[in-house]
């Protein structure tokens, strides 16, 4: 039996894939992969609701994205492999390079996502890809930051 997901996202029925929350609107996968939960992150014009970081353009762009991401310490990498002290994000961009959706690395080498307004999931990273989202286009890195930092 395909579920729900695995009809928007067809790469979860080929890998294991467990849901992790219940659906929230009060964040999305922006903001879950930045590691927060009380705000929804997206560059668009309405700044009572969707923050961004105040020193990068509010564009929908991969190079905003990125910026926006640096802006918290992360850079580049060639890898979505797990490393040892780091922790990783992934950027995901259809087929013209606009941005769609960000996942982030578990301490296990799986991936955390929030689909939208619907629940968070852990997976593995390619999973996600395909019409919804499009593709990873971009690996980044930061430090492993201490609890409460």
């Amino acid at each position: 039996m395909v579920t729900a997901f695995e009809a928007i996202f067809p790469g979860l029925s080929r890998a294991p894939y467990e849901v992790t929350s219940q659906p929230s609107k009060r964040y999305n996968c922006i903001a879950w992969a930045a590691g927060k939960t009380d705000q929804w992150w997206w560059p668009g014009p309405n700044v009572k609701e969707e923050h961004w970081p105040a020193d990068v353009a509010r564009l929908e762009t991969l190079d905003a994205f990125q910026q926006a991401f640096a802006s918290l310490g992360y850079e580049p990498c060639t890898s979505d492999e797990l490393e040892t002290g780091l922790e990783k994000i992934a950027l995901f961009a259809d087929d013209n390079g606009h941005p769609q959706h960000a996942a982030r690395q578990l301490s296990t080498g799986r991936w955390t996502s929030k689909l939208g307004r619907l629940e968070d999931i852990e997976h593995g990273l390619r999973g996600l890809e395909g019409t919804a989202y499009g593709s990873v286009v971009l690996v980044m890195r930061r430090q492993k930051r201490s609890a409460g930092v």
